[in-house]
């Protein structure tokens, strides 16, 4: 997988893209990509958004679920 730090839009494809955690979709060339980085457990975990609409989702998955 791409380094998160990165620019999506150097040398990225669709295979080695990170996708989305709500939709699945590659995040390839995504302006409006978001990442939620977060330590647990002492390991650092990043979740990939292709945009604020799907991070919103996300938000209203984890908070139903108790995480």
């Amino acid at each position: 997988m791409v380094d998160p730090t990165s620019d999506l839009g150097e040398d990225v494809t669709e295979e080695t893209a990170p996708r989305c955690a709500v939709c699945g979709e590659p995040i390839v060339n995504e302006p409006t990509h978001r990442v939620v980085t977060r330590v647990e457990d002492g390991m650092v975990t990043t979740v990939h958004f292709c945009d604020e609409n799907c991070r919103a989702d996300w938000d209203d998955e984890s908070a139903s679920s108790g995480q």
